[in-house]
């Protein structure tokens, strides 16, 4: 009976070793572990808008020709906020009117805006009445009016220059 007992007794220490070799290989071992992912959190920027033709604007020149170009409105907080942001680039035959309610300053900047701009400031009377060209890619700082304005037209920087388009011009706007 002292023989039998051993026997259970050498296999039962028997057995507890190998459970214990196993849980070591499995739970210890490096290769064994599951080895976690970092997270990592990425910014995406958001996908590059595209041009919606809502009218076209015209720049009324002295020598009696007119500038055409076509437009996407921004008439509304969200849109206005928006604007040309994550645009990459734009035609010359295009840009974007931004109508507000009344007359007031207006101050625009060129957070997240990839193209230089001319920001064209514009009265009641659709005068032009500023004019900031070529604004600075990216840049927080505020491009302010200078005088009230109701208006604002966005076209790519250089625009104005290219045709003559200064202070006192005149613009005119159909909706499709």
């Amino acid at each position: 009976m002292q023989k039998n007992k051993r026997k259970t007794i050498l296999g039962i220490v028997l057995l507890v070793g190998v459970l214990t070799a196993l849980v070591l290989i499995f739970v210890i071992s490096p290769s064994a572990k599951v080895k976690k992912k970092p997270h990592t959190v990425t910014q995406q920027e958001p996908v590059e808008p595209v041009f919606r033709k809502d009218g076209t604007l015209k720049f009324e020149l002295k020598n009696k020709k007119s500038k055409s170009i076509s437009i996407e409105i921004s008439d509304n907080d969200a849109e206005r906020t928006q604007g040309l942001m994550y645009r990459k680039s734009m035609p010359d035959s295009c840009g974007m009117l931004f109508i507000f309610d009344e007359m007031q300053p207006l101050s625009f900047w060129m957070k997240n805006t990839h193209i230089p701009l001319d920001i064209i400031y514009i009265d009641k009377d659709f005068r032009i009445v500023s004019i900031a060209e070529n604004t600075a890619p990216f840049s927080e700082v505020s491009i302010p009016s200078g005088k009230d304005a109701m208006y604002v037209v966005e076209v790519n920087a250089g625009f104005c220059k290219k045709n003559n388009i200064a202070e006192g011009t005149k613009i005119s706007y159909t909706l499709n």
